[in-house]
């Protein structure tokens, strides 16, 4: 691992645990993600993660907030981090095949079905209460 490898990845350490201390699962390669996907018969939330700070920032308390606080909740709460775990972050793309990449970003599968998908764009300039309720309206409809 090079100097820049080794400084990025105590960068993102708190990044990574602000969503992963919260109860969401970190898929760091392509095969743990089609592993998952392979396995995948229920309910799943995912965060593509990101260091960018002016979304990023706000798209992780979002999340955690809306599974906090949403009854109805996907069986599964997932993360890859892009831009860091570029393997993971490629195989979960393939199955967002219908979405430009964007990161942050957060998608909701029904099974292998993408049932609703929130990019950067609805993310950045947004307040975390409508993050969250665009994410809890996407919850209700699963």
């Amino acid at each position: 691992m090079n100097a820049y490898d080794e400084y990025m990845k105590g960068i993102v350490k708190p990044m990574r645990e602000e969503l992963t201390s919260n109860g969401f699962t970190e898929l760091t390669t392509g095969e743990e993600v089609e592993s998952f996907m392979n396995e995948l018969n229920d309910t799943a939330f995912f965060v593509i993660n990101s260091v960018c700070g002016c979304a990023a920032g706000l798209a992780r308390p979002s999340a955690v907030q809306a599974v906090i606080e949403s009854e109805k909740k996907p069986a599964n709460v997932m993360t890859v981090f892009a831009g860091q775990d570029k393997e993971a972050t490629a195989t979960l793309r393939e199955y967002l095949a219908d979405f430009p990449p964007s990161s942050p970003s957060m998608a909701v599968f029904k099974g292998k079905e993408v049932v609703g998908f929130i990019p950067r764009e609805q993310i950045e300039g947004s307040t975390p209460e409508d993050i969250k309720a665009r994410i809890q309206s996407i919850f209700a409809q699963m």
